[in-house]
């Protein structure tokens, strides 16, 4: 298959890339300067000077966007719209990698965990951009996306166990009683759902199966 992974040089984006290639799919790597990566091939566009004869005859491009500074937040659902517009229409798969932020603590569905007192607040500006991002996506369907979240601790450093489990809108623990996953089961995960083509126009979670943690990060 040919993907594109937008971001290729970030954390997630780098182990999505080795992933695919490792699977055998041709790769492009989409940065906006260069960085060396495994990726077969190499685009270098700012995501916002993208366009839809940029992004053709790929069957997935992977969205592992991201802005961390107060002033570029709204970014998340800028260049998320600019990309579903590239997209509209076409057969090809929207992968985005987001946040935890927008999924629910529980099953009532009242309340989302950014805005529920377990989000602490230094987090919650990047987690609130990044739910208003799936908002705006979420309402498409003139798109074949999937948005996928992370569990609550995301783990740079983490193996690659291959074991991992997909969940819905409800944040899910593992059989630790935590919500954890590694970059590396992840990126695992992104690439399993563009091979089966399973959960277009629907987000899903992903959680590791039992703790593994070591170098935690929340997002």
């Amino acid at each position: 298959m040919k993907i594109a992974v937008i971001g290729a040089n970030g954390k997630s984006g780098t182990l999505v890339v080795r992933e695919a290639v490792e699977r055998g799919h041709e790769v492009t790597a989409i940065m906006r300067s260069e960085h060396p990566t495994q990726a077969q091939h190499t685009l270098i566009k700012d995501v916002f000077a993208l366009t839809r004869n940029d992004l053709s005859g790929f069957d997935a491009v992977v969205d592992a966007f991201g802005a961390w500074t107060p002033e570029s937040l709204h970014l998340h659902k800028d260049h998320l719209v600019h990309l579903a517009d590239a997209l509209s229409g076409t057969q090809t798969r929207l992968l985005v990698i987001g946040s935890a932020g927008s999924l629910y603590p529980d099953s009532t569905t009242d309340q989302r965990l950014v805005d529920s007192p377990a989000m602490p607040e230094e987090f919650k500006p990047l987690a609130t951009a990044m739910a208003q991002a799936y908002d705006a996506l979420r309402i498409r369907d003139d798109v074949a996306w999937t948005y996928l979240s992370p569990a609550l601790v995301f783990n740079s450093e983490g193996e690659r166990t291959g074991e991992y489990q997909l969940a819905g809108d409800v944040l899910t623990m593992n059989a630790a009683g935590q919500s954890e996953i590694s970059y590396a089961d992840f990126a695992a995960a992104v690439l399993d759902l563009i091979e089966s083509g399973e959960h277009q126009r629907e987000r899903v979670s992903v959680v590791s199966q039992i703790g593994r943690a070591s170098c935690r990060e929340r997002v």
